[in-house]
């Protein structure tokens, strides 16, 4: 970890909250709980017990894996329906298939991002390629679901394939971070993803006793995520860890992580997924794989699936 870096971080952007920028302060730290998802793939439910009021415009995420695999053992989710909201799956290690009813997809590996709008309906399979399942291997990434406001809701579906090389690179004023931006603005700097609700979405690297402080919207809220090794976060140094989150309160508008100066030997920096996004604001109705705004809607939703209005899966079956 992680597939996208650089030999001299010091030769990309420099990016600096300005000296007068207000801290966030840390709210809470949670351990995010372990579970299975699919076919029985490990996952860590990164917001699990997070109020709402903090996560909007977020719904979930859950980290997949780390796991190595042996032969045979890699899974994947059989097909299944999504409406009303957009799943963001970045892959550090490894490689997934995904394919949907709409005929978006294709395959992701180390350090790609796929973005779907499930938007008014689809089918969706995610699944590893054939020679992972034959040999086996290292797989780790991370799947966000963003709600869309209810005029988006049932939009077209829409897919975007960013590949890792179109990832903006960024490293803090010291050169003691890695900042790929994969959606937002950052500093004046902007990630490949598309959004209907304004997000930032960022991996981050810090090397051991580094600190980045990063200009941050004041309308957003934030989350820290630790996906690996041991830091602090917020300007008093509040302690998080590998399968921890971190929600930052309202009212600063820059954000301060800082890892610890010995990692663990698995992994040489402290590892961040940075989240932040305007809320919404809307009631949000979330059952299984539909995020609506009201009962009525969900109801639909899975009436409209029963009846194949969501899609059919292709002739192929794969």
């Amino acid at each position: 970890m992680p597939a996208v870096t650089v030999e001299n971080p010091l030769s990309l952007p420099r990016v600096a909250a300005p000296a007068d920028a207000r801290p966030r302060a840390v709210l809470a730290v949670s351990t995010a709980p372990s579970g299975f998802e699919g076919e029985g793939f490990p996952v860590r439910r990164a917001f699990a017990g997070i109020d709402y009021k903090y996560l909007d415009p977020f719904i979930m995420m859950d980290q997949m894996g780390e796991v190595e695999y042996a032969p045979g053992e890699p899974k994947g989710t059989p097909w299944h329906p999504h409406r009303g909201f957009e799943t963001v799956t970045y892959l550090i290690d490894g490689s997934f298939i995904h394919r949907d009813s709409h005929g978006g997809g294709g395959v992701i590996n180390d350090g790609d991002t796929q973005w779907m709008t499930a938007g008014s309906g689809l089918l969706h399979i995610e699944a590893p390629p054939e020679e992972l399942v034959m040999t086996g291997g290292l797989f780790h990434g991370l799947q966000l679901w963003v709600n869309l406001p209810k005029k988006d809701k049932m939009m077209a579906p829409r897919y975007q394939d960013i590949g890792g090389g179109q990832v903006k690179l960024l490293t803090s004023a010291d050169g003691g971070a890695l900042l790929r931006l994969i959606a937002g603005d950052i500093d004046g700097h902007q990630g490949p993803g598309i959004t209907h609700t304004p997000i930032t979405m960022m991996h981050v690297s810090v090397n051991p006793g580094a600190e980045v402080t990063i200009p941050w919207r004041s309308d957003f809220n934030a989350l820290a995520y630790g996906l690996a090794g041991r830091g602090t976060a917020g300007p008093v140094g509040r302690p998080f860890r590998m399968g921890q989150s971190v929600v930052f309160g309202p009212g600063g508008d820059s954000l301060t992580i800082r890892a610890d100066a010995t990692q663990e030997s698995r992994s040489p920096n402290l590892e961040v997924v940075l989240l932040g996004g305007k809320p919404i604001r809307e009631p949000m109705m979330h059952y299984g794989p539909f995020v609506m705004n009201t009962h009525a809607e969900l109801a639909q939703a899975f009436e409209d699936f029963q009846a194949g209005r969501l899609g059919t899966v292709p002739a192929d079956g794969h």
